[in-house]
């Protein structure tokens, strides 16, 4: 069997830190051959006292904390691969729940050469109790909102673009390279990237599942979602060919609107076209969110998940065109 080392970003993960490390223990793996690495980036909260707390009472599980100075999340991956000591790399986040043969699976597929980064499909869960989380985590997984990613709506294993939280042969980053650190999000498509351009695959299996919390409000969603847009805007900088035509829905949305709106300032025609427009995408998306409120029996969904799709709709689009926007 492979050793394998599991590095973990983390800032700020006091209610969720416990839960990934619970289930990496609870792993269908031989333990001694694992380590737990995590990356924190100068959390203000307990995370620290917890992660502490959780290898007192774990003493069988080899777990290590390490300071990321920079904060951000291609950093704290670079650190954690670079103190790593195993033959296998696996990327795991604080606020995610692997099943308990995820790190046996993935393992596998490596070892049968399937892919040089190998992950599977998220569960999508919400993080809190609310009408609003639950439709935010039914949004991030239906097509209208994860468009065709794989990982998100499940299908056949079989090549892909990108998967969640990979696991790698700790040999393809001396091939290849680390994270880029210039990309504070959508480091991982940057890496899969270039996996496939020297030739390499990136695998997803619909049997490697983990559960993934989602975030539990609008609020929180409208910064990922902004912050997702302008990110990719600059890989797409950096790999014009990588973008998809799923990917460039949201901006051409969010630009075609506010084109009606000006237009709508010299003759009014363009303000029913603009209303006509997006009166239609609200039926289309509130058509979509029946079928997920009769499956789950929750009226609430017909509002929630028309919102949580919207906002990430609106943010992601007006995100990726600052990013090709500004410069910085």
């Amino acid at each position: 069997m492979k050793t394998v080392s599991i590095i973990i970003p983390c800032r700020n993960e006091e209610d969720t830190i416990c839960s990934v490390l619970q289930a990496v223990y609870g792993q269908q793996y031989q333990r001694d051959l694992l380590e737990v690495i995590i990356a924190d980036g100068l959390s203000t909260d307990n995370t620290l006292e917890k992660i502490e707390q959780f290898k007192q009472d774990h003493t069988d599980l080899t777990i290590r904390v390490i300071s990321n100075q920079k904060t951000q999340i291609p950093a704290a991956l670079n650190l954690a691969i670079k103190s790593a000591k195993n033959e296998v790399i696996l990327r795991m986040d604080a606020h995610s729940i692997p099943r308990e043969d995820y790190i046996a699976l993935c393992v596998r597929d490596l070892e049968a050469g399937k892919g040089d980064n190998v992950g599977g499909r998220w569960e999508i869960i919400p993080r809190i109790d609310s009408w609003m989380a639950r439709g935010i985590s039914r949004a991030a997984a239906h097509p209208l909102g994860a468009g065709n990613a794989r990982y998100r709506t499940s299908g056949e294993e079989g090549p892909v673009d990108t998967v969640p939280f990979g696991c790698y042969q700790r040999v393809l980053f001396e091939r290849i390279g680390l994270f880029d650190e210039t990309l504070l999000t959508n480091e991982d498509y940057e890496l899969n990237e270039r996996i496939r351009r020297s030739g390499g695959v990136v695998w997803f299996d619909p049997e490697i599942v983990c559960r993934y919390y989602s975030q539990p409000t609008l609020k929180g969603l409208t910064q990922q979602y902004w912050r997702y847009g302008f990110w990719k805007a600059r890989m797409a900088r950096k790999y014009p060919a990588s973008l998809k035509l799923r990917q460039l829905m949201p901006p051409l949305f969010v630009i075609g609107l506010l084109f009606l709106l000006f237009l709508s300032l010299f003759q009014p025609i363009f303000l029913t076209g603009f209303v006509s427009v997006f009166l239609l995408y609200l039926s289309i998306i509130i058509g979509a969110s029946f079928p997920v409120a009769i499956r789950q029996n929750e009226f609430a969904l017909i509002c929630s998940v028309p919102l949580a799709i919207l906002t990430m709709h609106v943010t992601w689009g007006a995100g990726f065109m600052a990013g090709l926007l500004i410069n910085r």
